[in-house]
């Protein structure tokens, strides 16, 4: 048995006409009547509430003057008298004053500083990294301790100088450089 689409089929064009057990006509639709008529009530009820609200104006509503009476205030004995108007005069004291402080004119750190970029098992992963540095203008040294071989640069007199090379490697992405105190 196949199956059928009874809802989608399209009607026959052949000249016989079905016959069903259903009326072939359907009664047509009355016009709502009573639906209308309340629309219309609703819609001219709401027109009439806007024009009286808008003809409606409020009747003056009389104000009773009042006058005011000033109350009689006796003076307490013991009340505080008035806060006294504060007069600063700091500023023409300091105007001529003048500050000295003495500072050494040029310290020196007494421990200088390097930077360890990587420490490797494998030279030659060492000697790579030696290279990226030195594609960004900065002189690096493979030091030998034990089994590993670390990269570092400096020494640097000012911790201030070994953050300017860093920033300079951050910025072509070598993110784990660390600054030491160097212990030569």
């Amino acid at each position: 048995m196949s199956n059928r689409d009874y809802a989608n089929r399209k009607p026959r064009k052949s000249g016989k006409a079905r016959t069903t057990s259903r009326k072939a006509t359907a009664a047509p639709k009355r016009f709502p009547i009573i639906l209308a008529i309340a629309v219309t009530v609703i819609v001219v009820g709401f027109g009439y509430f806007l024009w009286h609200l808008k003809s409606a104006t409020p009747e003056p509503v009389a104000v009773p003057e009042v006058k005011v009476v000033q109350p009689v205030v006796k003076k307490d004995p013991n009340a505080l008298p008035p806060k006294p108007k504060e007069e600063w005069t700091y500023l023409e004291t300091l105007e001529n004053k003048k500050v000295e402080i003495d500072l050494p004119k040029d310290t020196k750190p007494t421990r200088p500083y390097q930077m360890q970029c990587g420490s490797f098992k494998v030279k030659s992963q060492a000697e790579e990294m030696k290279a990226i540095i030195a594609f960004q203008g900065l002189s690096a040294q493979i030091r030998h301790q034990g089994s590993w071989f670390k990269v570092v640069l400096g020494p640097y007199e000012r911790k201030r100088l070994a953050e300017r090379e860093r920033h300079k490697l951050q910025a072509a992405g070598m993110n784990g450089c660390q600054i030491w105190f160097w212990e030569g």
